[in-house]
């Protein structure tokens, strides 16, 4: 795992951008492809802002949902819409390299499954992504695989939903697809993150993001979330 101390939740994000950009190149140079997944979150949708500008084959290119709130469509709360508005009304992404989670449909479960198919077909099976973008929350949480709920335990899908958490259930990828990407990379600021950071340095299985494999991880964080004690 790689750290990296940045000044300010915004150089976090344009860091994390140039990043995706040059990983990005690579891959389709290698592959003829990106395949990358991506959270939400404030210093992402800045992430992402910054990535449309970036001069990129964006045919070449297909983006996945790390998770998403279970909600209508255009629903605030919902990842999808922030991704739209940060990134595609400002990048030529071909709609059809969008794969949103299918969380309007009443069945869940069967859209979990779907989903899982729709990452076989594009990404092989099984399926492996290029680059995840990771987010850490106060309480040890990354994707939504929540402290507690039974999803931290599914090993035989690469996406599932969880029970309630912050008022809504969610769908996510597990940890299976998380593990076989081929880069993770994590944005974390603020200073309630510090805890949180230093138990996922380690590894701690006490915490959901300590169960992400650190090989081949960059870590992007600014100056408040670091501990010095």
């Amino acid at each position: 795992m790689d750290i990296e101390i940045l000044d300010s939740p915004d150089t976090v994000a344009k860091r994390a951008a140039a990043v995706i950009a040059a990983d990005a190149l690579e891959a389709i140079a290698a592959r003829e492809r990106f395949l990358i997944a991506v959270s939400g979150g404030r210093t992402p949708w800045i992430m992402l802002r910054a990535l449309a500008d970036e001069q990129l084959p964006w045919d070449k290119i297909h983006i996945f949902q790390v998770d998403e709130r279970i909600a209508p469509a255009g629903d605030p709360d919902r990842n999808l819409t922030n991704l739209r508005e940060s990134l595609l009304e400002h990048a030529p992404l071909p709609e059809q390299n969008l794969h949103p989670m299918p969380v309007e449909d009443s069945d869940t479960e069967s859209g979990a499954a779907q989903y899982s198919k729709t990452l076989q077909q594009i990404a092989g099976n099984p399926p492996v992504l290029d680059l995840v973008h990771l987010g850490l929350g106060p309480d040890g949480h990354t994707a939504s695989l929540i402290p507690g709920d039974p999803v931290l335990n599914v090993t035989d899908r690469d996406v599932a939903t969880t029970g309630i958490y912050q008022g809504r259930r969610r769908m996510t990828l597990t940890y299976p697809v998380l593990n076989r990407a081929r880069q993770i990379l994590w944005l974390i600021t603020g200073a309630d993150k510090k805890e949180p950071l230093r138990k996922m340095r380690v590894a701690d299985l006490s915490i959901p993001a300590g169960r992400i494999r650190q090989e081949q991880a960059l870590v992007l964080v600014d100056k408040s979330t670091v501990n010095t004690d």
